[in-house]
């Protein structure tokens, strides 16, 4: 076994082809607790991406040595187009992402497979917590984990805004969106075996995007919390943070002989994954109002077919008559406009449709979740739509964020058996096993829970006593 292949585990083969739903498939096995994957290909999906990822558009400059230098010259290209966006705000442009709040819904429903496994990539790196060489890598780990505080653990925070916004699409959004969570996940699951990839993928995803800066902006002005993004744009910066580690791990790990172009070879290679599945900037531009209320009552119709009195017809049809066969709901919207019970480009209020859905007295109270019933005031409102004026753009609403207490987090335990189980187990292992049992805990199934938080925070004060020593 050659040098490279003594460090990453095993040797590469030939990538397999798998089948158009794998994505979907390998992020629903991962992100089981259990170890078992049982007929999922996790190895062979990973070849076939990375064959894919070839042919990505590829920046990374063929001298490691200058990597530092050029993440600094993104982010002043960055800076320097977000300056720009600026001045057009403050000249009174238009937002450039989101056309509403429906419009800023749907895209924080439609990243969340990648959201939810934030950091995921990084997980099969723990077992090197004590090399030096790793650290870097394994310290942006345990910061996506928030070290283990629930306020500031990333998987955590964007749970609870999607709960807060109740916009959780209830449903399998389509394969493409789980493209990039299934990678990060199967990075994690196998880092050792490709560690070179894992340090490239990080390589490309701790970089600060154009589009991170412009979301937090435009959702703040939509009265929509940041805080999830706004954390990024800090904490990836390129002096201190994760971009600056990415690059300074690409050059610890780097083997010295020859194969060293090998290696970066690979780096490379893993950086290009983060050019598959759909991005934040084309999900935001597959947004269409009204496809997005059709689909929407297309997926509510065979829940309500059945659910209506015959009381009331509109265009000579019940409207269980309506709901009964797909592909009707365009004709029933146009129904209930010339019914006059949609009033287009008006104060959705006038709607006596509105009415039947909002308010805790409305028949149809509880059926709509927030994101749907945002998609339908929305698209009634129409050019009616109250914008935010350019001065109210520019003023920050959430200032006030819970802050992380690790003394009380830390000695509440809360009545949960995966947490009494982990307590009890770390009373009986031996001290050489404490880590690996930590990081079992650790996985991206289960870091954001009651558990997983504990055995974050414990991970975090092993490694802090092993490099700096005991704390007195």
């Amino acid at each position: 076994m050659t040098h490279l292949q003594t460090l990453t585990g095993t040797p590469i083969g030939s990538p397999v082809a798998t089948d158009s739903n794998q994505a979907r498939t390998v992020y629903d096995a991962l992100m089981q607790p259990s170890e078992t994957l049982r007929d999922v290909e996790v190895v062979d999906f990973l070849h076939q991406e990375l064959a894919r990822a070839e042919h990505a558009d590829c920046e990374v400059p063929s001298n490691p040595q200058v990597l530092e230098d050029w993440i600094a010259q993104g982010v002043a290209n960055v800076a320097e187009h977000y300056s720009a966006y600026l001045q057009a705000r403050h000249a009174g442009g238009p937002r450039r992402f989101f056309t509403g709040r429906s419009h800023a819904l749907y895209f924080l429903q439609h990243v969340a497979p990648t959201k939810l496994v934030d950091g995921a990539w990084l997980y099969g790196l723990l077992p090197h917590w004590a090399d030096y060489r790793f650290h870097g890598l394994i310290r942006t780990y345990l910061e996506e984990l928030g070290d283990g505080e629930p306020a500031l653990n990333h998987v955590a925070l964007y749970k609870k805004l999607i709960a807060d916004l109740d916009c959780d699409p209830g449903y399998a959004l389509a394969d493409v969106y789980y493209v990039q969570g299934a990678i990060q996940l199967a990075l994690g699951q196998h880092g050792a075996a490709f560690l070179p990839e894992v340090i490239g993928y990080n390589l490309g995803y701790e970089q600060l995007p154009l589009h991170l800066l412009i979301t937090s902006f435009e959702l703040n002005e939509l009265g929509i919390d940041p805080y999830y993004f706004s954390l990024h744009v800090t904490i990836d910066n390129a002096s201190t943070g994760h971009a600056r580690k990415a690059a300074q791990s690409v050059l610890s790990l780097m083997p010295m002989g020859a194969e060293r172009d090998e290696f970066y070879r690979r780096v490379v290679r893993g950086y290009q994954l983060n050019e598959l599945g759909i991005g934040s900037t084309a999900i935001i531009k597959s947004f269409d109002l009204e496809q997005e209320v059709v689909a929407m009552l297309e997926r509510k119709r065979s829940f309500g077919q059945h659910m209506h009195s015959d009381y009331c017809r509109l265009e000579g049809l019940t409207i269980n008559e309506w709901l009964a066969k797909p592909d009707q709901i365009p004709a029933f919207l146009e129904a209930l406009l010339k019914k006059g019970w949609i009033k287009r480009d008006e104060d959705p209020a006038n709607s006596r449709f509105w009415k039947l859905i909002d308010g805790a007295g409305a028949p149809m109270f509880g059926v709509f979740s927030g994101y749907e019933k945002q998609l339908l005031w929305d698209w009634i409102a129409g050019t009616r739509i109250v914008e935010e004026s350019a001065a109210n753009a520019f003023r920050f609403q959430f200032r006030s964020k819970p802050s992380a207490k690790p003394d009380d987090s830390s000695s509440v335990i809360p009545n949960d058996p995966d947490l009494q189980g982990l307590i009890n187990d770390l009373k009986h292992c031996a001290a050489t096993e404490k880590m690996a049992l930590l990081g079992a805990f650790m996985c991206p199934a289960m870091h954001a829970t009651p558990a997983g938080l504990y055995a974050t925070r414990e991970f975090v004060k092993v490694m802090s006593e092993n490099v700096k020593g005991p704390q007195a």
